[in-house]
């Protein structure tokens, strides 16, 4: 007897709204392929007779093939078959027909009244189902048609996600809970259904104001959204079209909850960052959109929360994991625009969340990432810019100086000062300089890289900063000609807009090539006649005055650092 799960078994697509498509095969394709080989010979020839057939008299050459056509005055009956298909009088009784129904038919209006409704015959839906399920457990035909009504009032929530405006009334319902619990139901089909219109309602597209959206997001975390979403992703099978679908719109729905920082903080635990590890490590030969997904989702949480990168380097030993899966990459480029460029893409910009962390440094120190890094800056191309990057942040912080001791060490320096990128690199070079204990060996031998053939490096950052000074001041000209034109008011409500003018037009390297050359001229004198020989001294001196009122209310031991340093750097640049 047919089983009602196969009964069911059948491909879930995503709804229109949402931002990500989930890939499905080409129908079409598969049937015409399906139909040339059904009425295909073996020897090539279509079913039925050929030319080769024929007979060879001349017999039948005035035949015409086909029906008989009819008289000419066929009359009313010929039109059925050779007119419009209908006669006359039928045709006039279907426009009566349609006339009368046009008149009766109002649409339906979605509000309170609506969702109550929906909700009382949803209710009852589940309940049948769930009583002949008990009552005919062997026998699936006997339940099988109130399953594929509880799947059709499934899919009828689907607009409410065109209302948001009804959130916070469904979010008081039993409805939530109700929804959330088919997710354990025992066809997955059903629970596809549920995780699919869940991750409507939560999707980006939806117009939801703030509060409409987060007492929806608290109801179905209150109703065990997060337990019983993973419990159902652990039954599902991605060799199944279905079940690749139910895992496509599960992580969907982990996408969504994972763009507010308490939230993800709320479903970024152990349990759910093993699931997408255990989803990355996953061999494929060719690499699927579920698997990028995954990636997506993981640097998405990362992004949003310090905390879960914390757990990610502690708990799951994801740093470890993640430097695998990009050793791939260090010579081998993935096919541009493809799935697996994105999910490499994902992975790098995961790992460079994750080393911003304290936690996440010792990490990548343990686990050679810093030699990975190098070899990719060395031999990489898709993986270059993205490994500089990469050793951009985890040199970054007060928390660096391992990373920086073991780039040193790791002979570092001369791949770094090679390379072409001009904002990460001179990023690494202050890190460099701020973080490596003085008389250490390590600071020595950077130091010493400043100086060679006639300090070389030195005037190409003095290039630098002269290039740079003159693009932000044309941008800085142009502020304050609009300044001089504008009330204070508006002065006032275009400070960030100007700000941002400023940074398009190379603000931070220009500051970071300034704390870079004071702490050359800190510690070599000959630097320091090299920068005033070009009259930068005073205009570095403002710039680390400009850099130090700007963290004129410093509420962490970072800004408090960062304040000492650059107040220090002031008075050897006098």
């Amino acid at each position: 007897m047919t089983s009602v799960d196969e009964l069911f078994k059948k491909p879930s697509l995503p709804s229109g709204n949402l931002k990500r498509k989930l890939e499905v095969p080409d129908a079409e394709q598969a049937y015409k392929a399906t139909k040339l080989s059904a009425i295909s010979t073996a020897n090539g020839h279509t079913n039925g007779a050929s030319v080769d057939d024929a007979p060879e008299d001349d017999e039948n050459e005035d035949l015409e093939a086909g029906p008989e056509l009819p008289p000419d005055d066929a009359g009313e009956d010929g039109d059925r078959f050779f007119g419009g298909g209908v006669t006359k009088s039928s045709a006039e009784a279907l426009d009566y027909i349609d006339q009368q129904d046009g008149d009766d038919y109002a649409e339906e209006k979605i509000d309170s009244s609506w969702q109550r409704r929906l909700a009382v015959s949803f209710e009852k839906k589940v309940s049948k189902n769930a009583e002949q399920r008990a009552r005919y457990e062997g026998d699936p035909q006997k339940f099988m048609a109130s399953e594929a009504d509880l799947d059709t009032e499934i899919k009828s929530w689907s607009l409410l996600a065109e209302h948001p405006e009804l959130f916070a009334e469904f979010a008081e319902s039993e409805s939530v809970g109700i929804l959330v619990g088919l997710l354990a139901h025992e066809n997955t089909d059903i629970a596809i259904a549920a995780i699919e219109i869940l991750s409507e309602l939560l999707d980006e597209d939806v117009e939801a104001e703030a509060e409409q959206w987060d007492k929806l997001v608290a109801a179905l975390l209150e109703a065990d959204l997060l337990g019983l979403l993973m419990s159902n992703l652990s039954r599902l099978d991605e060799h199944n079209e279905s079940d690749r679908s139910g895992v496509y719109h599960s992580l969907a729905v982990l996408e969504s909850l994972g763009g507010q920082q308490a939230v993800a903080e709320k479903i970024g635990k152990e349990k759910v960052l093993t699931w997408l590890c255990k989803r990355l490590e996953k061999s494929e030969k060719t690499t699927s959109q579920n698997k990028q997904y995954a990636a997506e989702v993981l640097q998405v949480l990362l992004q949003t929360s310090p905390l879960v990168r914390k757990r990610l380097a502690t708990n799951v030993d994801g740093v470890d994991l993640i430097l695998q899966l990009l050793a791939a990459y260090r010579k081998r480029d993935p096919v541009k625009d493809s799935t697996e460029e994105e999910y490499a893409e994902n992975l790098f910009d995961a790992l460079t969340c994750v080393v911003d962390e304290v936690d996440g440094k010792l990490k990548f120190v343990d686990a050679e990432g810093v030699e990975l890094a190098l070899i990719m800056l060395k031999e990489g191309s898709f993986s270059k810019l993205r490994a500089l990057r990469l050793l951009d942040h985890a040199c970054g912080g007060r928390s660096g100086q391992a990373v920086c001791e073991k780039l040193v060490e790791a002979a570092g320096l001369k791949t770094i000062f090679d390379s072409t990128t001009t904002e990460h690199i001179l990023g690494i070079l202050a890190s460099l300089l701020r973080l490596l204990p003085g008389e250490s060996a390590a600071r020595i031998r950077t130091l010493a890289k400043f100086t060679e053939k006639e300090y070389e490096k030195v005037k190409k950052l003095l290039s630098l900063r002269e290039d740079y000074a003159r693009r932000v001041s044309a941008v800085d000209s142009e502020i304050r000609t609009e300044l001089a034109l504008s009330s204070s008011s508006g002065m006032l409500d275009r400070e960030d807009e100007y700000l941002s003018r400023r940074l398009d037009a190379g603000l931070y390297v220009l500051q970071t090539v300034d704390v870079i050359l004071a702490w050359l001229v800190a510690e070599d004198a000959e630097v320091k006649k090299l920068v005033n020989a070009g009259g930068h001294l005073d205009a570095i001196r403002a710039s680390l005055q400009e850099q130090l009122n700007g963290l004129d209310s410093p509420d962490g031991e970072g800004d408090a650092d960062t304040t000492e340093m650059l107040g220090t750097l002031v008075e050897f640049m006098e």
